[in-house]
């Protein structure tokens, strides 16, 4: 199976191995991810060992369109389910308090637990096989905790190999969206209104229109989630991000100094070691920017250099990606240019 077609052999056999609680990677129009059985505790402590993944990280439960979410979660509101009306099937998660017979392992221990429902049609054809169309797929992205999220399912062979961990890998093309879902938190609204956990395609403003009420940046008290850490989606090779007049000057110091740079970039600059030129929008930039950064990480060089994306609204989502990405590695450049070992 290739694209977005559907195999429905090949969709049937992986809701069987779902329902005996082996792994199974997913395409979604975000990311690939790593599906197990989210009803099922061992079937999710698999993915957790697979990934490498901190126990107290929650994953995200993915459910099949028009299934209740009654059966996931409990105190739902209304803006929950006016949200799921403007944008399900779609790249939004929503954090809501977890009903009592939902496993702990979903929600990393807390009493929330997050949901959504994707729009590849490979993913929605097995959510609605595996069980009938009532189970949910507890799938956080397929790679290891911290890289660089898969958009393709050589991405996903590449960062696992084929050593058994997962039992199949259903090929959907490259996703459309790129980067993670937007996640809201509407389990504290009484108190703190919706709060806007990991920005996304979905936008703040979008949440707004439906819901009449901003999400506010995350509080102290905000519950964990997905790919919230200060490191994040971050590739082997260190990552710096540049304005453009910034950045020109860098990369020729980089090079007078003899250093092989990786460059991501929008606008024009001069020949790098490796360069991936992605396109200007805040919508083509996501949908390329994992594959670059992958595609740089294998390109033998010290440093990827980015070039930082305007910092509007739109471009939210991108920025956070680029912001973990290279969280730690500020001092790679001045390390680099002093001609340290690097990093």
């Amino acid at each position: 199976m290739s694209g977005q077609d559907v195999d429905k052999a090949a969709i049937a056999a992986a809701a069987r191995l779902l329902e005996q609680g082996s792994l199974v990677a997913l395409p979604t129009e975000t990311v690939y991810g790593l599906g197990a059985d989210a009803e099922n505790p061992a079937a999710v402590a698999r993915i957790y060992a697979a990934k490498g993944r901190p126990m107290d990280h929650p994953v995200i439960v993915h459910i099949a369109p028009g299934a209740g979410l009654d059966h996931w979660a409990t105190d739902i509101p209304h803006e929950a389910r006016e949200l799921a009306e403007a944008f399900w099937p779609g790249p939004l998660t929503m954090i809501l308090k977890r009903a009592a017979h939902i496993p702990d392992a979903v929600s990393g221990g807390q009493d929330t637990v997050g949901i959504r429902c994707p729009s590849h049609p490979v993913a929605i054809a097995l959510l609605q096989e595996f069980k009938g169309g009532r189970g949910g797929i507890a799938a956080p992205s397929a790679n290891k905790f911290g890289n660089v999220s898969p958009t393709t399912a050589q991405h996903v062979r590449d960062e696992f190999g084929a050593d058994g961990t997962i039992a199949a890998i259903l090929d959907g093309g490259q996703s459309q969206v790129g980067i993670e879902s937007t996640i809201v938190d509407l389990s504290r609204l009484a108190t703190h209104g919706p709060v806007l956990l990991r920005p996304g395609h979905i936008s703040a403003d979008a949440i707004a229109a439906v819901i009449d009420s901003v999400p506010a940046a995350p509080d102290a008290a905000a519950p964990r989630a997905s790919g919230t850490l200060e490191s994040h989606y971050a590739p082997h090779t260190p990552v710096a991000m540049q304005d453009g007049a910034e950045l020109l000057d860098t990369l020729k110091q980089l090079q007078t100094a003899g250093r092989k740079v990786a460059l991501i970039h929008y606008s024009e600059f001069p020949q790098a070691h490796a360069e991936a030129r992605l396109p200007s929008s805040p919508e083509g930039f996501a949908h390329a920017l994992y594959a670059a950064l992958r595609a740089m990480d294998q390109a033998g060089a010290d440093v990827i250099l980015v070039e930082a994306p305007p910092r509007s609204e739109e471009w939210l989502g991108v920025n956070d990606r680029l912001r973990r990405a290279a969280h730690g590695s500020s001092g790679i450049v001045h390390g680099l240019l002093n001609h340290d070992a690097p990093a």
